[in-house]
């Protein structure tokens, strides 16, 4: 009897040990899921900050969570407040890249009848390791992603404003069209990148190297000047008051405005 009641406990208990580990696992998953999803909204918000930053005058619309399309909107003015298209943003921060990513965009892109889709994301295709164009949608890294923008929205305006001009001159729409998918085009948006890129690392790097430069003269001008305290102390020390004060070894040496000593 006292056999069956123990083990009748042993299995209560190992019954209640698995359920706990079950609801432990799910938690984890849970978590997990949470971090991801904070992780993909904090770039959704970066990104649109950044596009309102360095377009103040187009409209960065925000997709609202839970809605069918793409994360973010840039309606793209000319210098006096003209629409002259759209372009959709899908923020993707995964280890993997989904090549179904690619298509739902392009849906959303005839949704929102825009006329340029990125998208941008921590891993590339596997045939791709820097920015590029893709079956219709425009690839790009998070740091990438502005000096595309720029280019591309470049090219809007200017196709928006031939279109203007240009109105019912079937030809040299053609002629336009043909441009803006051969080489050249592609070519020039390349430049236009990889200038902006260089340059953004030329100041980072100048920047740096700079800090470094006056940490150093800072460091120098300290040891001098506690060496030269050092040697006044000691020759005061033995001198006594025959030796004159300098004011400026007495009191301090004021870091914004040192005083001139005049003899």
């Amino acid at each position: 009897m006292k056999e069956t009641e123990y083990q009748l406990k042993l299995k209560e208990l190992e019954k209640k040990l698995e359920d706990q580990q079950k609801l432990a696992e799910e938690m984890k998953r849970k978590a997990e899921q949470g971090s991801m999803q904070l992780q993909g909204e904090v770039q959704e918000l970066l990104l649109e900050e950044m596009l309102r930053d360095y377009f103040p005058y187009d409209s960065i619309g925000e997709v609202g969570k839970g809605v069918e399309g793409a994360d973010c909107i840039q309606v793209v003015r000319n210098h006096i407040g003209i629409d002259c298209g759209k372009i959709i943003f899908e923020s993707k921060r995964t280890k993997a890249f989904n090549a179904a990513w690619i298509e739902k965009l392009k849906t959303d892109m005839r949704n929102k009848q825009a006329d340029i889709a990125i998208l941008v994301t921590q891993a590339y295709p596997k045939d791709m390791n820097c920015f590029g164009e893709k079956d219709g949608v425009w690839i790009c890294s998070f740091s990438e992603v502005v000096a595309l923008t720029t280019a591309l929205r470049h090219t809007i305006i200017r196709i928006a404003e031939t279109k203007k001009a240009e109105e019912n001159k079937g030809e040299k729409m053609q002629m336009l069209y043909t441009y803006l998918t051969g080489n050249e085009f592609r070519q020039q948006i390349e430049t236009i990148v990889e200038g902006f890129l260089s340059m953004k690392n030329s100041i980072s790097k100048e920047r740096i190297q700079m800090e470094k430069l006056w940490k150093e003269r800072e460091k120098q001008l300290e040891r001098v000047l506690l060496s030269t305290s050092g040697l006044y102390g000691s020759i005061k020390g033995i001198a006594g008051a025959s030796i004159g004060e300098i004011p400026l070894l007495e009191d301090g040496v004021e870091e914004d405005e040192p005083k001139l000593i005049s003899k």
